[in-house]
C-alpha cells in the first residue's frame, strides 16, 4: 500500500499530535486531526501553524470534532495525556478502525485499555515535545537516539501491522525503535517522569535550581527504580541500572544541571509543569496499584 493510500487519524491536536501531523502530511499521507473547541476552530481557520527557523509557517490539515463509527483509518494515533487516555479510547470503542496506537506513558499495564478496544491496541511512545503558544507549535526535537518513537506489540511479536507502522515512519523520515516489551519500557519511562516532574514548581523558577529539588528527584527516582525492579520489570533503558549504583551526590549534580537547562526554564516550568499535575498524579497512583498487584511493597 503506498503512502498516499494510508489514512491516518490523529486523535488529539496538542503538541505531539500536531508534530506527527506535520511530518506525515509532508510525507504524503492522508492525515486527519481530531480536535475540540478553540483548537478545532484555529486549525480550520488558520491551518496547522508551526515555527520553523524563526518563521511561522502553516500547513493545511483536515480536522474533525466528531468521529463516525464507519469512518475507518489504517491507523489511529491517540496523542492525549495519560490521564485522558481511557476517555479517548472509549470515544474510539465503536469505531471500526483496526489499529489504535496509544502514544503516552503507562504505569500499570494494558488490561483496562484492552477491555475497551481489544487487540486493536498497539502501544507506543512519542519521540519529541514542545509547546503550543497562541496557536503556534514550537517543536522541541531531541537527538535521534533519544527522540525515536517506540512501539511494539504487547506480546512482543513481530506482526504485519508493526512492519507497516515501521514503513510509515521510514517514509515520513521519523526515527523509531521496535520494542519487545512495551510494558516495561512504558513503566520505566513513567518512573522517570514521576521523579523528574513531581518536584517542578509551578511558578517559582528559582526553586527548581536548588540542591534540595535535585535531591528529591534523586531519592524518588532511585526508590521507584528499585520498586519496579523488584516487581519484575525489565528496566528500559538498561542504563538506568547504573543510576541505582551511583552516589546520590553525583545524581544531584546531574539533576541540578538539568533543572537549569533552557528546556526546563523556557518550556517545562511555565507550561508542562502547570498542566501535567493530573497526569503525573495518575501515573503515580497507577504505579502504586501495579506494585501492589505484584505483591511488592510500594515506595
Amino acid at each position: 500500500m503506498s503512502a498516499k493510500q494510508d489514512r491516518i487519524l490523529i486523535f488529539g491536536a496538542g503538541v505531539i499530535g500536531s508534530m506527527y501531523a506535520i511530518k506525515l502530511i509532508e510525507a504524503g499521507f492522508d492525515v486527519t486531526l481530531f480536535a475540540h473547541a478553540n483548537r478545532f476552530k484555529s486549525l480550520r481557520e488558520n491551518g496547522l501553524q508551526y515555527k520553523e527557523k524563526g518563521t511561522v509557517r502553516s500547513i493545511q490539515v483536515k480536522v474533525i470534532d466528531t468521529l463516525e463509527n464507519d469512518d475507518v483509518y489504517d491507523f489511529i494515533f491517540v496523542t492525549v495525556r495519560y490521564d485522558r487516555s481511557e476517555s479517548a479510547l472509549f470515544t474510539l470503542k465503536e469505531n471500526q478502525s483496526k489499529n489504535i496506537v496509544t502514544m503516552t506513558s503507562n504505569s500499570i499495564g494494558f488490561s483496562s485499555w484492552l477491555d475497551i478496544v481489544g487487540d486493536r491496541l498497539l502501544p507506543a511512545f512519542p519521540g519529541f515535545g514542545g509547546q503550543i503558544i497562541d496557536g503556534v507549535l514550537h517543536a522541541r526535537f531531541q537527538p535521534k537516539i533519544l527522540g525515536a518513537t517506540a512501539f511494539g506489540e504487547i506480546n512482543g511479536e513481530a506482526t504485519e501491522r508493526v512492519e507497516k507502522l515501521a514503513t510509515l515512519f521510514k517514509t515520513a523520515k521519523l526515527p523509531y525503535v521496535i520494542k519487545k516489551d512495551m510494558q516495561s519500557y512504558l513503566i520505566t519511562h513513567s518512573v522517570s517522569d514521576i521523579a523528574l516532574l513531581s518536584f517542578l514548581p509551578a511558578e517559582n523558577k528559582k526553586t527548581a535550581e536548588t540542591q534540595k529539588t535535585a535531591r528529591q528527584i534523586t531519592v524518588t527516582l532511585k526508590a521507584y527504580l528499585r520498586a519496579i525492579q523488584q516487581a519484575g520489570v525489565s528496566m528500559d533503558p538498561p542504563l538506568l541500572k547504573i543510576a541505582l549504583k551511583m552516589p546520590n551526590l553525583f545524581l544531584d549534580l546531574f539533576f541540578m544541571a538539568w533543572l537549569r537547562t533552557n528546556m526546563v526554564r523556557d518550556m517545562m516550568l511555565p507550561d508542562y509543569a502547570n498542566r501535567a499535575n493530573h497526569e503525573i498524579g495518575q501515573l503515580r497512583n497507577d504505579l502504586m496499584k501495579f506494585l501492589s498487584q505484584n505483591e511488592k511493597h510500594p515506595v
